[in-house]
């Protein structure tokens, strides 16, 4: 997500920083490059524009020509810029009873998807959901919508297979919903391949009938310029009130981002960080301008720790830790739980400075790999992992389709880890003798 614009920023920051003193030259260079950097990245031109000149108006104040530290002072007004630019604070959605959402935008885009991960998010901040099929165009969006709400056990309203009237259909969906147990409906609505009035006329009348508190718009960060498009019609017919953005794990660009909240004045409420359903998370400007800066997003990475781990686990690993006590069995809960935490790149991306290394890539083939190799250990074995011979490690070889020279190189990886886990106890147990003859 943005590594290329986030890779051309850190190359103009590199040399700004390097500059004795920040001139009006040097500014005008950096500026020229930046620029460049946005068109790339798929920002629109005018949007580009815009940026680009109220940040070189803050780099050239006297502030940063007189500061100490020029270069990080500008990286500081392109964080404030780029948090500007996203949106500046997150908007919250609008519950308020009745609450209604209508999800809309373009076949593709990832509006059933989008509607499922909404209501799984919701239910996992106390409220209770409810999915109605609003799509009569697209074959088997109905079933795609009722398969979702089973997996995470929503409550779905599916019309007739023959209705073919999207009014009746929210008509009928509002009597439904009077005798289930929710408090927040979210319509999934149909999309064509293209923006057409037909569409925009269908989605006008629903939404003038439903009378709901948000309007998301669906858009798919990866179409770029024709994304901007979308964004900017729907919102002149219906008035969107805010933006999801999917795919925004894959696309190396991301400049749709920056460019529909910019043409829209709308928030983007929300980002799909992935096709699994969990994927999905509030929109926060700051967070994603740091990320893009290079700064990491520590907040969101403590966030989606706190939801994945466990604290009595993580005690209780600790504690195995300190007596140095670790075996396979914990080597398995550890990856388990950081498998958890999502896709091992998208963590580590949050990490200060690891986003922005280029060429920056973790082989999930060979985190697989691990993860077979300890699943065909037996229960003795992974209990007791100095009891391993050379059939032992044969053995588990055939069985987790890998060669013994990877088998013997997790055993040793394992063994330092084990003796660092050791020696950290013996200072530890060092320390506290130490601590105690000091108190005599």
């Amino acid at each position: 997500m943005f590594s290329l614009l986030s890779n051309k920023l850190q190359d103009v920051f590199k040399n700004l920083r390097g500059q004795g003193t920040i001139s009006e030259a040097n500014i005008q260079e950096a500026m020229r490059e930046v620029r460049m950097a946005l068109l790339e990245a798929d920002v629109e031109f005018s949007v580009a524009k815009s940026f680009i000149a109220r940040v070189k108006d803050k780099a050239l104040g006297e502030g940063v020509l007189r500061s100490v530290t020029p270069g990080q002072q500008i990286v500081k007004i392109f964080h404030d810029e780029l948090t500007a630019l996203l949106g500046g604070d997150e908007a919250p959605l609008n519950l308020q009873a009745p609450a209604r959402i209508l999800v809309v935008g373009l076949n593709g885009a990832g509006k059933t998807t989008s509607s499922g991960k909404l209501a799984l998010w919701l239910k996992k901040q106390g409220y209770h959901p409810l999915l109605i099929a609003c799509d009569l165009h697209r074959p088997a969006a109905i079933e795609q919508l009722a398969t979702l709400g089973r997996q995470i056990g929503v409550p779905v309203y599916t019309p007739a297979a023959d209705q073919k009237d999207v009014l009746k259909v929210g008509g009928a969906a509002l009597e439904w919903a009077k005798g289930q147990v929710g408090n927040v409906q979210i319509f999934d609505t149909a999309g064509r391949q293209e923006v057409d009035e037909a569409l925009l006329e269908e989605v006008r009348e629903l939404k003038e009938m439903l009378n709901p508190q948000e309007v998301l718009l669906v858009a798919d960060s990866a179409t770029g310029q024709q994304a901007v498009s979308v964004a900017k019609r729907f919102h002149e017919v219906l008035g969107i009130s805010g933006l999801i953005l999917t795919k925004l794990d894959g696309d190396a660009r991301g400049g749709a981002a920056l460019s529909m909240r910019e043409v829209t004045q709308r928030p983007i409420k929300f980002a799909g960080l992935g096709e699994k359903l969990e994927q999905f998370e509030p929109f926060h400007p700051d967070r994603l301008a740091g990320r893009i800066l290079g700064m990491g997003d520590i907040v969101s990475l403590v966030e989606k720790a706190s939801e994945a781990i466990d604290e009595a686990d993580a005690k209780r690993m600790e504690e195995r830790f300190r007596k140095a006590e670790f075996d396979f069995n914990d080597f398995l809960a550890q990856f388990k739980m950081l498998k958890r935490l999502g896709p091992l790149e998208n963590i580590l991306a949050m990490l200060p400075g690891m986003g922005n290394l280029k060429d920056f890539s973790v082989d999930e083939k060979q985190l697989r790999r691990i993860e077979a190799i300890v699943l065909s250990m037996t229960p003795k074995e992974r209990s007791n992992p100095d009891i391993f011979n050379a059939r032992r490690r044969q053995r588990i070889a055939r069985g987790s389709g890998v060669s013994v020279t990877e088998v013997n190189d997790l055993m040793q990886r394992f063994g330092m880890m084990r003796k660092v886990m050791k020696n950290m106890g013996n200072f530890k147990k060092m320390m506290a003798r130490a601590q105690r003859a000091g108190v005599r």
